[in-house]
């Protein structure tokens, strides 16, 4: 059985492994895989599903939408996020603004099929709109029942301190933040986590095999095997091709036999070692088939014990990125976007 956290400084509670629909849906998969795969993740027991209205410029909301009809909805948490340019890309169609934010609820609603979401998620932060203005739109949106709980994505800790700080002044709670996090990039973890911690802001972390690295499919000397996504990689993207150095993939191996004294395949050992570290709550995790889930639901609720975490830190050692100001630099800049 999944096992279920609260989320932050909250009564809200979700599965560690939560299932999310970035790269999959409505683009690298067809629909009746992408609904295949959230039937099991329902099936092997998870409740919480992520998804954004950028993710295929709002079709993967549609396809998760279709996926869970009929499901009770109140036994599932369903979580989406506003920010990035959707639609035609017109000077409105992005940010945190009120009128972004309140016209772009509706449309995830729609998508999603439903009256409300569980969270909803600034997805990153907005540099060209007031934080009074972003946070009131929020609190208006909380008070229409359109979201229960509010999150942020990829928020520095002077931003989450000061999100906080709003949502209570307006009688709201800012319960999470969603940041990139495995074993091979923590940069979240010498200020973003505490921080968060005293906050009441717990972690909900996104690519935590680190897009496939930590999985040890990617080999030293051998070229990555032509179905993966490092294969599919267009010229202008970076991200997992940062990972793909025989310094790295040699490390990698060396943690195969910390997996397998546990019981554990590479996978479920990446996502139970962020489960294991102070302030995550979840996971989240996709699938371009239903078997991926059904693995790695496994590492639901399973700690590492100290002296394993100890030995991945030594055998990764400075290929692991933790530079905190790794986390500013990657926020976009309004000029930037488009």
């Amino acid at each position: 059985m999944v096992n279920t956290v609260f989320l932050g400084r909250s009564g809200l509670r979700i599965s560690d492994i939560i299932f999310g629909n970035w790269l999959t849906h409505a683009n690298q998969i067809d629909d009746d895989v992408a609904i295949a795969s959230v039937h099991a993740a329902l099936d092997a027991g998870i409740s919480t599903f992520d998804t954004a209205d950028v993710y295929a410029n709002t079709k993967a909301e549609a396809v998760l939408g279709r996926a869970l009809t009929g499901q009770r909805r109140e036994s599932l948490e369903i979580f989406t996020k506003v920010f990035w340019p959707t639609g035609p890309g017109g000077p409105n169609d992005s940010g945190l603004s009120r009128k972004h934010i309140l016209e772009s609820i509706n449309g995830s609603l729609k998508r999603l099929g439903t009256d409300y979401v569980d969270l909803y998620q600034a997805h990153r932060w907005d540099d060209a709109t007031p934080i009074e203005e972003t946070m009131q739109a929020f609190a208006d949106v909380v008070r229409q029942g359109k979201a229960l709980y509010i999150g942020v994505s990829e928020w520095t800790a002077d931003q989450i301190r000061l999100g906080v700080h709003y949502a209570r002044e307006l009688g709201f709670q800012l319960i999470s933040n969603q940041p990139q996090y495995s074993a091979l990039w923590r940069v979240v973890e010498a200020q973003v986590i505490p921080t968060s911690m005293t906050q009441g802001v717990s972690q909900i972390v996104w690519s935590p095999m680190a897009q496939g690295v930590l999985t040890g499919k990617y080999l030293p000397g051998k070229p990555v095997p032509a179905d993966s996504r490092a294969a599919q990689l267009k010229p202008n993207e970076s991200g997992i091709r940062d990972y793909l150095t025989d310094d790295v993939l040699t490390r990698v191996q060396r943690l195969r036999p910390l997996a397998d004294g546990l019981g554990l395949t590479m996978a479920q050992f990446a996502i139970a070692w962020v489960l294991t570290n102070p302030g995550v709550a979840g996971a989240i995790v996709g699938a371009s088939r239903p078997e991926q889930v059904k693995e790695n639901v496994k590492a639901s609720g399973v700690k590492l014990p100290a002296e394993v975490m100890q030995q991945v830190n030594d055998i990764l050692g400075d290929v692991a990125v933790t530079d905190p100001a790794k986390t500013s630099e990657r926020a976009p800049h309004r000029l930037e976007w488009f």
